[in-house]
């Protein structure tokens, strides 16, 4: 061997390690991983991986790979092949593993891609003949001795290898000189632009593997943006720039919509956070108005939050026609299975708003039956009257029943408040749903009317559950004002009652329930939104809600207290001596004659204190436990179709291999087809290169 030959050798094994070298240390991980996919040699008993199972390993099918065919994986073999001997042994996998974790990986599996002699250098016609062999049969052509590439190479008669850092460096510019270059060859009459058709094309041959489908299918409205019908070099690079900086520009848009009230931007509030975000203005007007235009195709409002960029900014966002193949999948289910898939969410939702609803009215019920005594107490003069005022109340049930006395009858309450408030947090949402548009919005009067709707359904429960607890409640006063008193259990009532007795007084109930529910649940979701500021982007806490819910029940309790007094008039049992009122409109009449105007605000500072937290309870309950128990497989379609952050991002599996993926799209910045021609059998990849002379067959 010559004395140029050892030395070869001797920086070859310093490089790549000699033949028996392997890393001194290799995980448990690595060791598993390489395990689960070799073969084993059937001469040496050795376990190695061929192209096929190197594939499996760092690219299994069941992974998504975007705009990257996973044959393509291909080219990695080569790079984790140290020995060029067609299989990867356990120390070439260690080698490989230990590359992908380096923070420069991309840029390093390039360069030893092209490092064909393993010396620490990449020479230009390794270089050329790789970039050949790979690129597609009617790829826009390169010119190799253009001004930009001698810069990095030298020229004809002046050709230098490139080390690490130079070939690095010249692989992060390629891209822009290629459409360059590009731009140049269909722009035929010089005049500075292209058709739009010819800019979709340099788009698809140089950047396709980075970006959505949504900005390839309308890659061809970018001269929209201008005047013209035509795509000027300026829009071109501008659009280049913003893709270039993707990651720069999604985290410039993230801090502008998290500072936004309604988790949505403008074009000037992009800019002026990219001016706080980055030390010099790096983005220009245009560049503003490319990313915008882009991403307002299905919103020209103005207005844009962080799904509305998705569309842009993520390369796994999914084309129409997969969403729609989505669709089409979901139609084919038979009507019975969409029938029973409804009627058990309903039913998940139902027992979510039963487990709030009573958590909710045990929390307040002693103010309940405050509240209730008060109601049903009459006199208009001092004397008659057994309690002065809701505290007043609150005391002397305390000291004539005890602390029990305060949750006097709450067991058919927990009983019947479960399906009453169930159904209307229920019947809210559903309607809701119905009048919702596809940017979540809907009118304030659809909302009225939800919340009415969910009122006068939850009647159906509310009246029985009504007219037993008030009798129950005020059992106790009767019992310490009539000598003798018997004490009547929930069972009795009802069988004395009778169905038709359960829902005496229910069209006072109505009156009650329904535009209680019309101002309830509109000012509490106004109220998240615009004081609490709740968006896609940011989910209320706990006391938020509880806030939010407690203000809400203030004007929505005050402003139907007549109509709960005139209900409970009616559903109470009649004591001797006392006016029995035989309908809602002379019960009214009688209030008003007997006692005056202010009778129909008795207990309005309880119902505040009871239907106010209630209600706050409830609805932070029944959110929370929405959040802690979402419905099987809605989870999915609920970050599908919100704003949420965790849609921006592609998504990163938990396999050291995604950075793999990343090596590829750095490597089909040279050619989308790079790794995908299809070669003869003299010319099977890396083969026809001298240093490949002894590579096995490659399947391609």
């Amino acid at each position: 061997m010559s004395k140029v030959a050892k030395v070869k050798e001797a920086v070859k094994e310093t490089l790549v390690g000699s033949e028996e070298s392997e890393p001194a240390l290799l995980s448990l991980q690595t060791k598993a991983r390489f395990n689960s996919y070799a073969i084993k040699d059937p001469e040496t008993g050795e376990l190695f991986l061929g192209p096929d199972e190197f594939i499996n390993a760092v690219a299994p099918p069941n992974e998504d790979y975007h705009k990257i065919k996973r044959e393509q994986y291909t080219i990695l073999f080569h790079v984790a092949d140290r020995k060029n001997k067609g299989r990867v042994t356990l120390g070439d996998w260690g080698y490989f593993e230990n590359l992908l974790s380096k923070p420069d990986a991309e840029y390093e599996i390039a360069f030893r891609l092209f490092d064909v002699e393993r010396l620490g250098t990449v020479k230009y016609e390794d270089f050329r003949r790789l970039y050949e062999l790979n690129k597609g049969p009617e790829s826009i052509p390169f010119d190799w001795d253009c001004e930009w590439a001698k810069l990095y190479i030298g020229s004809k008669t002046k050709r230098h290898s490139m080390d690490y850092q130079q070939f690095s460096q010249m692989l992060r510019g390629l891209q822009g000189e290629r459409i360059r270059q590009a731009f140049q060859l269909f722009d035929k009459d010089g005049d500075g632009y292209i058709e739009p058709e010819d800019f979709e094309r340099i788009i698809m041959e140089t950047s396709k593997h980075k970006l959505s489908d949504h900005l390839l299918e309308n890659l061809h409205t970018l001269c929209n943006i201008s005047q013209g019908s035509k795509v000027s070099y300026a829009n071109v690079r501008a659009f280049q720039n913003m893709i270039k900086e993707i990651d720069l520009v999604e985290l410039i848009v993230r801090r502008a919509c998290a500072k936004s009230a309604d988790g949505k931007i403008t074009r000037t509030e992009f800019l002026n956070q990219a001016a706080k975000t980055t030390r010099f203005s790096l983005f220009t007007p245009m560049e503003a108005d490319i990313l915008f235009h882009f991403a307002s195709l299905d919103e020209p409002s103005g207005r844009l939050g962080l799904r509305d960029f998705a569309k842009v900014l993520d390369p796994s966002w999914r084309s129409r026609e997969e969403a729609d193949d989505s669709r089409t999948l979901a139609k084919t289910k038979t009507g019975s299975q969409k029938v029973l898939g409804q009627f058990l969410e309903s039913g998940y939702g139902f027992a979510l708003g039963s487990v709030a609803g009573a958590f909710g009215a045990f929390m307040v019920y002693p103010i309940d039956l405050v509240k209730t005594r008060m109601q049903n107490q009459r006199g208009a003069s001092p004397g008659q009257r057994l309690y002065n005022n809701s505290i007043d109340c609150f005391r002397k049930v305390v000291r004539n029943e005890g602390f029990r006395g305060l949750y006097s009858g709450v067991l058919p309450q927990l009983v019947g408040v479960a399906p009453e408030k169930a159904i209307k947090l229920t019947v809210n949402d559903l309607v809701r749903g119905w009048f919702t548009d596809k940017q979540g919005k809907i009118w304030w009067g659809w909302e009225v009317v939800a919340g009415g709707t969910a009122g006068g359904c939850q009647v159906v429960f509310t009246n029985p559950l009504e007219i037993v607890k008030i009798r129950l409640q005020v059992q106790g006063e009767v019992a310490k004002s009539v000598e003798g008193a018997p004490k009547r259990s929930a069972m009795w009532i009802v069988r004395n009652l009778g169905l038709v007795g359960l829902y005496k007084g229910a069209s006072a109930c109505l009156l009650r329930d329904v535009p209680f529910s019309a101002i309830y649940f509109p000012t509490y979701s106004h109220l998240k939104k615009d004081l609490f500021g709740e968006s896609s982007t940011k989910k209320l806490g706990v006391l938020q809600l509880l806030t939010a819910g407690a203000i809400a029940g203030m004007p929505a309790a005050y402003l139907t207290t007549p109509c709960d007094v005139i209900k409970t008039r009616l559903q109470v049992e009649a004591r001797k001596g006392d006016t029995a009122y035989t309908g809602l409109r002379h019960a009214a009449q009688t209030i008003w004659k007997e006692e005056g105007f202010r009778a129909f605000f008795k207990g309005g500072p309880a119902r505040i204190m009871r239907s106010s937290p209630q209600f706050g309870f409830t609805l932070a309950a029944y959110e929370l436990l929405q959040t802690a128990l979402p419905y099987p497989g809605k989870a999915v379609e609920k970050v599908a179709m919100s704003d949420a952050s965790a849609t921006l991002r592609e998504k990163v599996t938990d396999s050291p291999f995604y950075r793999s993926r990343n090596a590829l799209k750095m490597l089909l910045d040279l050619d989308e087809h790079f790794g995908r021609s299809s070669l003869g059998p003299n010319e099977a990849g890396w083969k026809a290169l001298p240093g490949w002379m002894n590579t096995g067959a490659v399947k391609r």
